[in-house]
């Protein structure tokens, strides 16, 4: 299904958890690497307003949707597609790369909780080669030289996964960047999946989420960040509802 109009418009091109695990492990088994981005409504607000972050989504062979407001617009145009949150994606990711033998790397976040989310990964998934771990230093530009060091330390490092952990837009930009750059590697866009698994954050509790409340959960975490946003994605909602009501 697509969102969004004109040049703008992006499409969630993996309907289903099976779809996108069958995708992944048929590029690892053909060494071609790919960028994953987990659409929700937060995007749906900054691409009109960014043209280059739009055109890195549209560089992204994998999207998939994260955040119900996208499934229930989704259901809405008649296009059903599963709940994929990218946090959700992380331990399953690293399984299928345990499994394959696919070294991984981190990258984003902060150091601290890069060696954090790596001690819980191998805590869970022995056979998990973490090969690298990066956190880019403040105001790092993910299509400047820095960027590029890092794809070379990827290539260098062998690693196959790299998730990055770097809030959007930068770590869609940096994934669009990077493709060229490690083509071998597979980059999954998955915001704070690692500082979630390294404790750094705490994520809503299992209810909230079944509730569709995790919203909620992190405007109370930090309402001066997240308030803001949330009326963003509100303020677009109806414009959406009637875009999907056209699709259908």
């Amino acid at each position: 299904m697509k969102f969004g109009k004109d040049s703008n418009a992006v499409e969630v091109n993996i309907p289903t958890r099976t779809a996108l695990f069958h995708a992944v492990q048929t590029r690892f088994e053909k060494s071609k690497g790919f960028a994953l981005a987990t659409l929700n409504l937060d995007h749906l607000t900054k691409l009109p307003a960014d043209p280059a972050f739009a055109a890195a989504y549209r560089a992204q062979e994998l999207v998939v949707a994260d955040g119900r407001p996208v499934v229930w617009l989704a259901r809405l145009a008649g296009k059903p597609l599963e709940l994929i949150p990218g946090s959700d994606l992380v331990i399953p990711l690293c399984e299928l790369a345990a499994k394959m033998q696919m070294p991984v790397a981190l990258v984003g976040s902060t150091d601290t909780a890069l060696a954090g989310a790596k001690i819980a990964l191998q805590e869970q998934i022995p056979a998990l080669n973490i090969v690298l771990t990066y956190a880019p230093p403040y105001g790092f530009d993910p299509a400047g030289d820095m960027a590029t060091e890092i794809c070379e330390m990827l290539n260098t490092s062998g690693a196959r996964l790299c998730f990055v952990a770097l809030g959007a837009p930068k770590q869609e930009l940096f994934a669009a960047f990077a493709r060229n750059k490690a083509p071998t590697v597979g980059f999954a866009s998955v915001g704070a999946g690692l500082d979630f698994l390294a404790g750094q954050q705490v994520r809503a509790p299992k209810f909230m989420r079944a509730l569709a409340l995790e919203w909620l959960w992190r405007a109370l975490q930090s309402p001066k960040r997240m308030i803001p946003r949330y009326a963003k994605c509100f303020a677009i909602l109806p414009g959406l509802i009637c875009d999907a009501l056209r699709q259908r």
